[in-house]
């Protein structure tokens, strides 16, 4: 089986020693996305509400580059600092997934920066 690095043109630099996205047996594995600037900088402070715009967006941008669409994903882990911003999270998520959303779950743990409130994995199915 194949597997290949999906690294859409504009990504932030990586935290770590990882690829945004991985495809392989016809899924997309997007890495747990945080609200990264193009220069590393954290876009949102402060914010929950924009943060989870801004990742649920460079999801996108990761799916577009590997063959897909918010309408393959198939299940998000989603990480919040703090679940007293969950209800914010929720507002802005349910606009990128309005019908039939994915599966996921929704925990809260702290982030690699203190100043990330947001953090979303996903898989989408996106064929063969």
């Amino acid at each position: 089986m194949p597997i290949e690095p999906i690294i859409p043109p504009g990504s932030p630099p990586p935290l770590a020693p990882y690829s945004p996205g991985t495809k392989a047996g016809g899924f997309l594995y997007v890495s747990g996305t945080l609200a990264i600037g193009p220069n590393g900088e954290t876009m949102g402070i402060g914010d929950a509400a924009a943060q989870t715009r801004y990742v649920l967006d460079s999801i996108k941008s990761v799916l577009e580059a590997g063959g897909g669409s918010l309408k393959s994903v198939v299940f998000n882990q989603i990480f919040l600092k703090d679940l007293a911003d969950y209800a914010s999270m929720n507002a802005v998520y349910k606009e990128y997934f309005p019908e039939a959303p994915p599966a996921r779950y929704c925990i809260q743990a702290p982030l690699v920066r203190p100043d990330f409130l947001v953090e979303i994995a996903t898989t989408a199915y996106v064929g063969d």
